[in-house]
């Protein structure tokens, strides 16, 4: 191995000090190779720190540099050769993003869907209660006058209020003494007769018998009262149950007196 390549291979080796003896031609030689730069512009692997030349000899002291440009430079990060790339994945820091995303955007249409469907419902509500409220004419025909001047005493009249049969009895003093005179603990659903007119004359109930329904006969019975057919219920003058199967007295329908006007409803 010549002298130069000594040279070279201990400075790229490590940082060593060496002394030899050379002549003084070749410690020139060494000296301008060293400061010289390369053909391809790469800088001298080695430079001399300190000469010293004697007469006859040199003795040449070298302090060999490390090759820069021979070492593999290491970056943090990424390779930075060709066919090295590495695209970098950013899933995990995504991937909840996402999931927000969706999560909001399902909250959304929820919240949409609700909104229709409470508009839709609200509409339907309103419509239904709007067909189902009494027309004018619905209303007039839930009351019904009569002009009891044309009822004589002793007569009874059947109107029809709401659809349903209305007895409007004109009675008498002998009538009314009887219904009266009745031990309210004898019948079946105890109730004074005053409680059940406004005036004494005239007695208002609705012709539907109790028990399950029937339409009683007018001035009949074992009390002079109604009679009904189907079961064998009677009433007396004041409308109330004396005898059969009917549980009840019959119903008092809401009515006002005002002269000779009856308004029932």
């Amino acid at each position: 191995m010549s002298l130069v390549g000594k040279i070279v291979s201990a400075a790229a080796s490590s940082t060593t000090r060496f002394t030899t003896n050379v002549s003084r031609s070749t410690a020139r030689a060494v000296v301008a190779a060293g400061s010289t730069p390369s053909s391809k512009g790469e800088p001298s692997s080695y430079s001399g720190k300190s000469t010293t030349i004697a007469a006859g000899s040199s003795k040449t002291s070298f302090t060999a540099l490390p090759t820069v440009f021979k070492q593999q430079r290491f970056m943090s990060g990424f390779a930075a050769g060709p066919g090295t790339e590495k695209v970098p994945s950013f899933a995990d820091y995504t991937k909840e993003r996402s999931q927000d995303s969706s999560r909001a955007f399902t909250y959304f249409m929820l919240g949409a869907s609700g909104a229709v469907l409470t508009t839709a419902a609200q509409s339907s509500v309103h419509g239904f209660l709007t067909n189902m409220a009494a027309s004018a004419d619905v209303l007039a025909m839930a009351k019904t006058e009569v002009d009891l001047s044309t009822i004589p005493l002793g007569k009874t009249v059947t109107i029809k209020w709401r659809g349903k049969p209305v007895f409007i009895k004109h009675r008498t003093q002998e009538e009314i003494d009887d219904a009266n005179g009745v031990n309210l603990k004898s019948l079946p659903d105890p109730q004074d007769d005053a409680a059940r007119v406004q005036q004494p004359e005239w007695l208002v109930v609705v012709g539907i018998c109790t028990h399950l329904g029937c339409v009683p006969t007018s001035d009949s019975g074992d009390y002079g009262g109604w009679y009904c057919p189907c079961h064998g219920s009677h009433y007396d003058v004041s409308g109330r149950i004396r005898k059969g199967p009917a549980p009840l007295n019959m119903e008092i329908p809401e009515y006002v007196i005002e002269e000779d006007k009856l308004t029932v409803g």
